[in-house]
């Protein structure tokens, strides 16, 4: 659940509203909260000021949030509840070899009334397996339990939740991080017996170690009890050419050869991915992965005892095979009770039970596919490291408050050098795997080509954060001034170019990077003449993670410009072609299903803010969410792809809708249908570069279906329609299933995928 501590909460201020970090947990948005005194008497009330991105102008609000009242304040349907929708929660909360593991080690865990501290508490699970435990001692005075959990909008569905199961007074509930606790003020004594889950991918990513010291210093009795107890960090050496892709952009140009360079020899790292571990399920990805050792311990933490904000542990690892050592994957252990009979892992699929869990129970099994805890990589820079079978590998392991770092000894430290400032960018290992994939960049060449090729003037503006497209431009024509808005990029994109200029033979004398939004550009006058080719990939920095159509904001800035495109104006893409298909997706399905009875607590109530799609009541649609398909488990694809709609470029953006009759060309069940656009490059359609789920390295949006329906080729059909929404940059998705007509058979084209 969510960490109440260090840039994971929401800082309380009494004056001035003051941006706070990024989280790094479950929920991927901002907010600052303002803590008011009442005129009237000395209580205080919380308002949180939410930030929310609007996905077509890329404009940010504050949406508020209310401590006070019984609605739904703040959480309409751009407000926290189409937030939430879109975080892990949901997830969690269906993970019921977790909640098991969690209620066991509870139940072990207190021996009679006392004082227990929850951290991070969201839903309020914790506590309410704590509390109930209590309640098999009779009544005491001393039996309490408080819960903290500072992101106000999961602490108002928190209460209702404990209201639904009439635990809202044996329960205190703190809209506070948990460093803000005083005992004597907040809680009546330091606490016996702390309850957390603040474990991310990575263990320690949602601030786990300073919570930690916090509430062994200030919150927690001495040797107080804990769930969890202690944990253990793993990891294991593999190769994978798959996994360079995703980190090695400069050895991947040198392969291609085709005049681009965004790196280049001396600027080996000019362009990469942060140096961290990257959440990632790998074993959607084990077919592409050589594994080079046996499973190594790394680091251990006990949660019963204050910890160290900083470690460093020497590892010798024996290679059990020849090769290029490209990444190391990691997992980890979690013992929630003393005894060690209760516990969790995130260990790969391959990885066989070790000794220090194999009598455990609450182990989950292979087929427990979850999406809220993930394995994680990190990267060995360049080709990786080269290993000999039976060879000693030494390297060095580091952790600070919130992550683990390996130090390997290789020839590519130039690839997350230091030395290249402020022209350095980092983009996500995704869009790193993009820029070096052949297809991709034949694709774009291609197509640039021909509308250079058709056009005699050659004024281009590039709407999106494409510095692919920037040089590309300047590299195919000698005579093109390019105007770059790099709304999201902004000056460290300018930097960037000014960095590669020569060794891509263009001067920025022909280039001008505004850094900033298409109104902007149009309202300001900053475009002196019309513009004879408006391009996009396209992409928008910070926005990799949403769905889509959200790329869609293309179209908006395509629209904002109206006013300065020439007449015979040449847009790339042209058009935009969402795109749909059935699939098999039981694990995806299984894990957003809605949530009843979890460990004999009823969460009905949270089902709808927190997004779920399954087993939904008649007449209530879940929402699309983002994934990428081919690492959500199980998966099969039971029909065609069909279009289902499309977005016409060379006109202003406009509402639009869609609608087509799919067949089934394989029998399965199924649970939802993925959507995703095609960005057809030019106006004969000759270039089209499709995000659809054969491709690794962008997302699709997927549809969930309340009840999975069972496919039978030859007697069923299903009818889908959508609609965008101009104004929201919304597209909303509905099925209807139908058994076909006597003598109805399946459409040629549809026979097959």
């Amino acid at each position: 659940m969510k960490s109440s501590l260090a840039g994971l909460g929401a800082a309380i201020y009494s004056s001035s509203l003051v941006r706070p970090p990024p989280f790094h947990g479950r929920v991927s948005a901002r907010f600052v909260a303002v803590r008011e005194m009442s005129t009237s008497c000395t209580s205080f009330s919380t308002r949180v000021f939410q930030l929310r991105r609007d996905p077509l102008t890329g404009d940010s609000e504050w949406i508020v949030v209310e401590e006070g009242g019984e609605g739904e304040g703040g959480e309409g349907k751009h407000g926290a509840k189409c937030l939430l929708a879109t975080t892990s929660y949901l997830d969690m909360l269906n993970d019921s070899c977790r909640n098991r593991a969690f209620r066991a080690a509870i139940e072990k865990t207190i021996k009679g009334p006392c004082h227990v501290l929850d951290i991070g508490a969201g839903t309020g699970l914790l506590s309410m397996l704590a509390a109930r435990t209590m309640e098999k001692f009779g009544e005491s005075s001393v039996a309490t339990v408080s819960a903290c959990e500072s992101y106000l909008p999961m602490g108002k569905l928190m209460r209702r939740v404990l209201r639904g199961n009439k635990m809202e007074k044996k329960i205190k509930v703190f809209h506070k991080r948990s460093d803000e606790l005083v005992v004597g003020v907040d809680l009546k004594s330091r606490a016996a017996v702390l309850v957390s889950e603040i474990l991310d991918s990575e263990l320690l990513g949602e601030g786990l170690i300073p919570t930690l010291q916090h509430a062994h210093d200030m919150l927690l009795i001495k040797n107080p009890q804990t769930v969890p107890y202690c944990a253990t960090t793993y990891g294991q050496l593999v190769e994978s050419p798959y996994l360079q892709k995703l980190q090695d952009l400069f050895h991947g140009e040198a392969n291609l050869s085709d005049g681009v360079h965004l790196t280049c020899p001396g600027l080996e790292g000019i362009m990469g991915i942060k140096k961290q571990q990257y959440a990632m399920h790998c074993d959607a990805m084990f077919n592409d992965l050589r594994l080079l050792s046996e499973p190594f311990k790394v680091f251990e933490f006990d949660f019963w005892k204050r910890p160290e904000s900083h470690g460093e542990i020497k590892i010798s690892v024996k290679a059990s095979s020849e090769g290029n050592a490209n990444a190391v994957i990691s997992w980890w252990v979690v013992q929630l009770d003393y005894e060690g009979s209760v516990v969790y892992t995130t260990a790969p699929r391959w990885i066989t039970r070790t000794d220090d869990i194999k009598e455990a129970t609450c182990v989950p099994d292979a087929k427990d596919w979850c999406d809220h805890w993930k394995q994680c990589v990190w990267f060995i820079p360049g080709p990786g490291l080269p290993v000999s079978k039976d060879e000693n590998v030494v390297f060095n392991a580091t952790h600070d408050e919130t992550k683990i770092s390996y130090h390997l000894k290789c020839d590519n430290s130039l690839i997350y050098s230091n030395t290249y400032g402020d022209c350095r960018l980092e983009l996500s290992p995704e869009r790193i795997a993009l820029y070096g994939d052949r297809d991709w960049r034949s694709g774009l060449m291609t197509a640039m080509r021909n509308i250079l090729h058709a056009q005699s003037s050659q004024f281009c503006v590039v709407a999106d954060d494409s510095v692919f497209l920037t040089i590309l431009t300047a590299c195919l024509s000698k005579n093109a001034t390019i105007v770059s808005s790099f709304p999201g990029l902004q000056e460290k994109g300018e930097k960037y170019l000014q960095a590669v200029a020569n060794a891509n033979g263009f001067s920025m004398d022909r280039i001008k990077v505004m850094g900033m939004r298409s109104p902007n550009l149009a309202k300001n006058n900053l475009i002196q003449r019309k513009v004879d080719l408006l391009v996009g990939e396209p992409f928008y920095y910070g926005t990799e993670g949403a769905l889509p159509w959200q790329n869609l904001r293309f179209w908006k800035e395509r629209t904002l410009l109206d006013s300065v495109l020439s007449e015979d104006v040449i847009v790339m893409p042209f058009k935009g072609v969402l795109k749909v298909c059935a699939m098999s997706l039981p694990d995806l399905w299984r894990s957003r299903c809605c949530l009843e009875n979890v460990e004999g607590f009823d969460h009905s109530v949270v089902n709808e803010t927190l997004g779920a799609c399954g087993n939904l009541p008649r007449m209530i649609e879940g929402p699309c969410l983002p994934y990428y398909v081919w690492q959500c488990g199980e998966v099969q694809e039971l029909s065609g792809v069909l279009p289902l709609m499309e977005f016409d470029f060379a006109n202003p953006i406009h509402s639009c809708s869609g609608k087509t009759k799919m067949w089934f060309s394989k029998p399965g069940l199924c649970h939802g249908f993925v959507l995703w656009i095609d960005w057809v490059m030019d106006e004969k359609g000759s270039v089209v570069m499709s995000a659809g789920p054969a491709s690794r390295y962008q997302k699709q949006g997927v549809k969930l279906l309340s009840q999975p329906f069972n496919v039978n080729t030859t007697d069923c059909f299903v009818e889908i329609e959508a609609s965008f929404d101009h104004s929201s940059g919304e597209i909303t998705v509905s099925s209807f299933f139908s058994p076909l007509q006597s003598g109805s058979s399946l459409p040629i084209d549809q026979k097959s995928n």
